[in-house]
């Protein structure tokens, strides 16, 4: 009888699992010293929640928008801003699935992966939009911002902080690792900061791309500059920090973070 009510314990914790559980993240974000807190920015009608990661600096801080993976809001994509914070910056992480759960929840609303991965693929690209500009205004106003804020996002949130360069003049620069550009050249046109690529060797979907992409920011007139990473994969920047990590992960994660922090200190 203990066997079948422990065995049934377990299931019962592996079916109520949250999607985005990653215990060494979480661990390490609940080990972090830095002030973290969650924050509700108000964005049109929408509600949207964000994690914001102090620093630990005297003066005024650069901002960054972190925007998740197609996994939503993750423990990693916690991790990765407290990583950020440590390095100097405030950083502020929506939840763009907020309200977007069939509880009215966002990402830890949705019942496994699979659910959450439809459901980021499915976001209305105005709703993100918005969600975006108001968290950009949301990083601008905090006391400890002084007003400058960039934008980051990776695999999914990659791709939607590049199209959020043709959509924004009030960022400072993009970050993509390993998402695409939008394909509507017109959109292009619009951007008016740098634009940083961070891409694997390993992953012919994302660059099959980046030629097309190269030659149309040159052509344009615009700052694209990227990188590849040798014997990486897609998702190296939180697949080369896992404790499983493989060694191309594990390399190009190091150097990504490194070329991260040498750009954001210009």
């Amino acid at each position: 009888m203990k066997f079948k009510i422990a065995l049934f314990s377990l299931l019962f914790a592996l079916i109520c699992a949250p999607t985005n559980a990653q215990e060494w993240a979480q661990k390490a974000v609940d080990d972090s010293p830095r002030h973290l807190e969650w924050a509700t920015i108000k964005a049109g009608d929408r509600k949207v929640q964000a994690f914001v990661a102090y620093p630990e600096v005297s003066e005024k801080a650069t901002a960054i928008v972190l925007i998740h993976e197609i996994y939503g809001h993750s423990d990693w994509v916690r991790l990765m801003a407290d990583h950020l914070a440590e390095a100097g910056y405030l950083v502020v992480a929506p939840d763009l699935l907020s309200g977007m759960a069939p509880d009215g929840d966002g990402t830890d609303g949705f019942e496994n992966v699979t659910d959450v991965r439809k459901a980021v693929s499915e976001l209305p690209p105005e709703q993100v939009t918005s969600d975006l500009k108001a968290t950009v205004a949301y990083a601008k106003s905090l006391p400890a911002s002084n007003g400058k804020v960039v934008v980051a996002g990776f695999c999914w949130g990659g791709s939607q902080s590049f199209r959020f360069a043709t959509n924004s003049n009030q960022i400072e620069a993009a970050f993509v690792y390993y998402g695409t550009a939008p394909e509507d050249k017109e959109a292009l046109k619009r951007i008016s900061v740098p634009v940083y690529g961070f891409y694997a060797e390993n992953d012919a979907r994302v660059n099959a791309t980046l030629l097309e992409t190269a030659e149309a920011m040159k052509e344009l007139g615009k700052d694209f500059r990227m990188e590849i990473f040798a014997n990486a994969g897609h998702g190296f920047m939180r697949a080369g920090e896992a404790p499983d990590a493989n060694e191309g992960n594990e390399k190009a994660r190091a150097l990504g973070w490194q070329r991260t922090l040498e750009l954001l200190n210009k």
